[in-house]
């Protein structure tokens, strides 16, 4: 039986440790592309890789038929490839988007002179709307003629993805420690031809809804942990979720988020309830435990209107409740002082010279005098004690 064929670009933790693993669990026969010489090289010389899942019930998966592509040394190869390709992924990370365009772009040429079969392309990275994202930058690329025919059949639907990959140095440089858990939600109103059968992937109608709950429950509990956490000295998550105090904390945090995300998107409340119980277990899990400073970092991205702390507690505040928990952890992520953290510093250099509320409205732009001003500052006086 002929294998389908996946392009992944990223031969990483991420690619190799949880989207590349689902597609060859699927059928597929898998091309990571990479630019990372020793890599490439030491997939190609074995076909395959092994993954440790850590945790309560560790074990260890064999991945076969797997191969790669340096596309700075073969780009004809990466071009062919996409001819016959059934899918392509991406892991690579937010940034790195912009400069794997180019050659989705003259791979998406290639393929259009040979075949009109749907291709559809998912940016897997831990951003919003990252396939979009991505179809912009190929769109920049590409001749008007063949923007024509690839709206017809190649689609970029947007994902989100969830799967705790720590940090890591293996003597085996292929193998991956990932945690039990992983969720890939890709949206089905983004896909050209037949959605693309793919265990562990969920086709969602709506998927800002789970793009929400991830980021209000498993981001906004971690960052709630780690700023508390750093207030009180613990280096590390899975200490963190030995403190009584914490844990009884996190629990208040999600409390908030969970009354907005079932109230706005009507999720069941004990689904809802199993998924935060699963969100609990996983930072508790010692194996996956990341530095606090760590996940701590970049308090300005993390405080941003539209991110995990401040967009929850502004659309409970619209909704007439009081996010108590939310508000204490706003006001705790200004306090992240961690010297060697570009963000952190710039954030209490600003806090120095103009004072607390100042830094509350300039970093979060919840504006001042509006009733989550009051609350944060409030919060903030009981912290100071």
């Amino acid at each position: 039986m002929t294998m389908k064929q996946a392009i992944h670009f990223g031969g990483g933790n991420i690619g190799r440790g949880f989207i590349g693993e689902l597609l060859v669990r699927s059928g597929y026969e898998v091309t990571f592309v990479d630019v990372a010489d020793a890599l490439v090289d030491e997939i190609n010389a074995r076909r395959s890789y092994d993954i440790e899942v850590v945790g309560d019930t560790p074990k260890k998966i064999h991945v076969e038929h797997v191969k790669a592509i340096n596309s700075n040394k073969d780009l004809e190869a990466l071009l062919d490839a996409f001819v016959t390709a059934d899918i392509v992924t991406t892991a690579i990370g937010p940034n790195i988007l912009k400069f794997i365009a180019p050659n989705i772009a003259k791979g998406i040429a290639r393929r259009l002179e040979k075949t009109d079969a749907p291709l559809n392309i998912i940016a897997c990275e831990n951003m919003v709307g990252g396939s979009t994202v991505l179809k912009n930058f190929v769109y920049e690329h590409l001749a008007d003629d063949i923007k024509e025919k690839a709206a017809h059949c190649i689609g970029f639907p947007d994902a989100a993805v969830d799967r705790i990959v720590p940090i890591q140095h293996n003597e085996d440089p292929l193998l991956v420690k990932v945690e039990p858990f992983c969720e890939w939600d890709v949206d089905r109103t983004g896909v050209v031809g037949a959605e693309p059968q793919i265990e562990g992937l969920t086709w969602v109608d709506n998927l800002e809804a789970y793009i929400e709950r991830k980021l209000f429950s498993v981001n906004t509990g971690h960052a709630s942990i780690a700023y508390m956490a750093y207030l009180k000295g613990i280096e590390d998550i899975a200490s963190a979720m030995q403190d009584e105090e914490i844990v009884a904390f996190v629990r208040r945090v999600w409390a908030e988020t969970s009354e907005l995300l079932i109230e706005k998107y009507g999720f069941d409340r004990e689904t809802h309830a199993e998924y935060i119980r699963t969100a609990e277990s996983r930072f508790k899990n010692p194996h996956l435990s990341d530095a606090v400073t760590r996940v701590a970092r970049g308090p300005k991205r993390k405080l941003g209107a539209k991110d995990r702390l401040v967009s929850p507690a502004n659309q409970l505040v619209a909704r007439g409740k009081k996010p108590e928990a939310l508000a204490t952890v706003i006001a705790a992520a200004l306090h992240f002082d961690y010297a060697e953290d570009p963000e952190a510093v710039e954030v209490q250099t600003y806090l120095k010279e103009h004072g607390f509320e100042k830094a509350l409205t300039h970093f979060t732009e919840i504006p001042a005098g509006s009733e989550l001003f009051k609350f944060v500052t409030e919060k903030n006086a009981a912290l100071k004690k």
